[in-house]
């Protein structure tokens, strides 16, 4: 193993974001054992997050990580160089950033009023964001696709990035909540993985990817190993189906960063 892309949230971080909490609330250390094993073996760590660029960067720079992926692949940045991966959509002076681009263009409208209700802005995380619109709620991405394309909004897809779980974050009205960035279609943290280890070298049997969610489950189409930590099976039961038939996918049976320790020392005994 020579890489592993890890998710934050739900991931290597706990409930409430923490490092050094596991899912009972107790103060754990299994996450910084993983950052451990993966040093001592000379493996790369790559944050992987739908976080804005400036949180996943101070992530990245509190763990000695050279480089990292924001926004939902939206961007990565290798060694200090920001690439953005967004289908020739970027940031400019004249047309601003592309987050704003994108509010112009009235998509992120559009569905607000199509799926009043049922959808509306993750505050305070949607806040400050360069490229993604950032929902919670309950909504079918595939048929707010067929909305958005039927619209001529087809550049733009509508990613579901697992539960939300925070009581302060919940609708009323709705029983399971999920957070959905609306991104540039080309846009996902697969290609932005498959770019770095194109820039890197790295074979797909050097890598590992692990996560909580659907998006994060994606990256197996390019690592060797995908593995998904206990809790997000538990916070989303759906998941199980997008398992089947899957080859690559392993189940850790910890959560959080108990599970990223999991996959990582399970990944490097099976190497000696």
């Amino acid at each position: 193993m020579r890489c592993a892309y890890v998710d934050l949230d739900g991931t290597l971080l706990g409930p409430g974001g923490s490092l050094l909490h596991g899912a009972d609330g107790r103060f754990v250390l299994e996450g910084v054992r993983a950052l451990q094993a993966c040093s001592r073996a000379g493996v790369e760590v790559v944050l992987y997050s739908g976080r804005r660029q400036m949180s996943v960067f101070e992530d990245s720079r509190l763990i000695g990580s050279r480089s990292y992926i924001f926004e939902i692949g939206c961007g990565l940045v290798l060694d200090g160089e920001l690439e953005w991966l967004t289908d020739g959509l970027v940031p400019s002076p004249v047309e601003g950033t592309i987050h704003e681009q994108v509010e112009r263009s009235g998509a992120p409208a559009l569905l607000l009023e199509r799926y009043a209700g049922r959808l509306e802005y993750h505050t305070p995380w949607s806040r400050g964001r360069e490229v993604s619109h950032l929902f919670r709620g309950a909504v079918e991405p595939a048929e707010a696709q067929e909305v958005l394309t039927s619209a001529g909004y087809g550049w733009l897809r509508l990613v579901d990035n697992g539960v939300v779980h925070e009581p302060a974050e919940q609708m009323p009205g709705l029983a399971v909540i999920h957070a959905y960035h609306l991104i540039p279609g080309g846009a996902s943290k697969t290609r932005a993985v498959a770019r770095h280890m194109q820039a890197r070298g790295y074979a797909r049997g050097d890598c590992i990817a692990i996560g909580d969610s659907g998006e994060d489950l994606d990256a197996v189409a390019v690592v060797g190993t995908f593995w998904l930590v206990a809790n997000g099976l538990e916070r989303d039961p759906g998941l199980a189906s997008d398992l089947a038939g899957r080859p690559g996918v392993r189940v850790a049976s910890e959560a959080y960063g108990a599970g990223v320790y999991e996959a990582v020392v399970t990944t490097l005994a099976t190497e000696r």
